[in-house]
């Protein structure tokens, strides 16, 4: 038996180095809304933000981790390295990101009819790709 959900959507979470900068572009520029704060146990806050009904949990720790996830989106390494959201605007959210001083990984591109996608990096180089379908 697989899961049984109780949510439609899911919650995300993404270890940040600096949250001011993560709250500029995932709340600031994409437009995620704000939903709290918290301390986490160890130190360090939880920064939480929606995406439609997904929960956005961007977790920046007091102590530096010891390790750093390796830069080259899909081809740098095994792992999450891309997460996708479907959008409606995707030439301004881009030119948005692009003008904010976000690195845009893949431009703005066609794959088949009705089909387009952009990725770009948040501040610490995690590819977000925009779907438009």
């Amino acid at each position: 038996m697989g899961v049984v959900l109780t949510k439609d959507s899911i919650d995300l979470g993404i270890v940040v180095s600096d949250a001011e900068k993560s709250l500029a572009f995932y709340r600031d520029t994409l437009g995620f809304q704000a939903a709290g704060e918290m301390p986490m146990p160890g130190g360090g806050t939880m920064y939480r933000l929606l995406c439609g009904t997904s929960m956005i949990k961007l977790v920046c720790p007091r102590k530096t981790p010891p390790a750093t996830a390796p830069a080259g989106g899909i081809g740098g390494a095994f792992g999450y390295r891309y997460w996708t959201i479907s959008v409606s605007n995707i030439e301004a959210l881009v030119a948005d990101c692009a003008a904010a001083g976000h690195t845009v990984a893949v431009p703005v591109t066609t794959l088949r009819p009705g089909i387009t996608i952009a990725i770009v990096e948040d501040p610490d180089g995690n590819w977000v790709e925009f779907l438009q379908a």
